[in-house]
């Protein structure tokens, strides 16, 4: 992030995401606008959401040597890429069990197998 002044916007380049760029005025509005800049970067777009970069790696890149560090939360649920029809078989009583649970977060199946599976690739 490098910190903007009377007449230029702060700014952000988002390393783990290569040319995505955001901005903002003042810095309330800097994480909300990270959050959109990559939302639409990954806009129906063909791609796999990785694990972040680890801070010890971005601060050894010769490509990040100048500027503010800015740590930023995204809400990975609500980036659409783009989607693959799959047909998976699950025992009855499982999906039975996926559907009611779906249900009760309001989600639907896809959504909340996509979430499970997310979760489960995590923990590795």
């Amino acid at each position: 992030m490098h910190a903007g002044d009377d007449n230029h916007a702060h700014s952000v380049e988002i390393p783990d995401f290569p040319g995505c760029f955001s901005a903002a005025d003042n810095w309330d509005e800097l994480a909300g606008n990270i959050q959109e800049a990559i939302e639409l970067y990954c806009e129906d777009e063909d791609m796999a959401i990785s694990a972040p970069s680890s801070l010890t790696d971005l601060l050894a890149s010769q490509d990040y040597q100048s500027g503010i560090w800015m740590m930023v939360d995204i809400d990975v649920g609500k980036l659409r890429t783009k989607s693959v029809r799959l047909n998976v078989s699950l025992p009855q009583g499982l999906l039975r069990r996926i559907d009611d649970e779906a249900k009760s977060r309001h989600m639907s199946r896809s959504a909340f197998l996509a979430m499970s599976a997310q979760r489960e690739l995590e923990l590795q």
